[in-house]
């Protein structure tokens, strides 16, 4: 970036302007809430902890007020988003407003939760950022946040951190540790992945409209070395674990097992207490239960 051209953040005038444009009326469907204040699109960014090499991935990008400042900070944004009209827009609104670094941003008109890999990685050789997205940058309606994040995590291996805006009450969910009462299927999966951990509010006034739910940031860092073992294997585990909570392992997972005297031998053989609750378990766990299964089942068909 030059001097002579700065980029400016959307202010609340701005903002409604723009949806004026469209003819836009923001739906709860689509979850969209945009935000208006500059300092809170900073403070994201800086949450986020880019490098001024990375390539970010971005989903629902809306009217671009956080684009514009990720334009700003990484090397190149792909913004995936559903609505048409807001991606046909968000190119012009960032050659507006950011005017030196139009060329960083590329726009994937699409459903996140359908993106593929090999939709997302940059073909331009003159650009200097990785091919493949480094970094997902998010605000995500409450009702798709936790699918859209595990299957951006599981399609895109090459993302080695994550900042999500979310509802408040979702990024409980997904920054929970084993033990605690907001501890499920959600923060297990994550786990499977890295590591999660709140990084801070956000006032329901900043965006338009305002939401009638507060919001928070979730920051995650992937291991550096990936899990070994049978994933969905591993899930199908978390799934029948948290389906019934309040029951004893044994009893939850019968009907996964098959009867509740193979779950409790499935147990044993990981060594995880039969009368114990899956909110105690922790990735590890859930992971040696997977596999004594896949043992006992492959020893029975010698």
């Amino acid at each position: 970036m030059t001097e002579q051209e700065p980029v400016t953040l959307l202010g609340a005038v701005e903002v409604r302007r723009l949806a004026e444009v469209l003819d836009l009326q923001p739906t709860k469907t689509l979850g969209q809430n945009f935000v208006h204040d500059g300092n809170t699109v900073r403070r994201i960014v800086a949450a986020a902890d880019l490098r001024s090499t990375d390539h970010v991935l971005e989903v629902g990008p809306g009217l671009g007020s956080l684009t514009l400042g990720l334009v700003d900070a990484a090397a190149a944004v792909t913004a995936v988003e559903i609505d048409p009209r807001l991606a046909a827009l968000l190119p012009t609104t960032v050659r507006a407003h950011a005017p030196g670094r139009y060329q960083a941003l590329n726009v994937i008109t699409a459903d996140a939760l359908t993106i593929t890999a090999d939709r997302l990685a940059l073909t331009d050789p003159d650009r200097m950022a990785p091919a493949d997205p480094t970094a997902l940058v998010a605000n995500l309606p409450y009702n798709v946040a936790v699918p859209v994040i595990l299957h951006l995590l599981a399609e895109v291996p090459t993302l080695r951190r994550a900042l999500v805006m979310v509802q408040a009450e979702v990024a409980d969910r997904l920054a929970a540790d084993p033990g605690s009462k907001t501890y499920g299927v959600p923060s297990a999966k994550l786990a499977w992945y890295g590591r999660a951990h709140r990084a801070g509010s956000v006032s329901r006034t900043v965006f338009w409209p305002v939401p009638g739910v507060d919001s928070a940031l979730v920051a995650f860092d992937r291991s550096p070395t990936a899990r070994t073992g049978d994933r969905s294997a591993v899930f199908a585990v978390i799934d029948a674990a948290f389906a019934q909570r309040r029951k004893t392992l044994r009893a939850a997972l019968a009907d996964w097992a098959g009867s509740p005297a193979f779950a409790e031998q499935i147990l044993t053989r990981a060594g995880i207490d039969p009368s114990a609750r899956g909110e105690v378990l922790g990735i590890a766990e859930f992971t040696r239960i997977a596999q004594a299964r896949e043992l006992i089942d492959a020893a029975a068909h010698e």
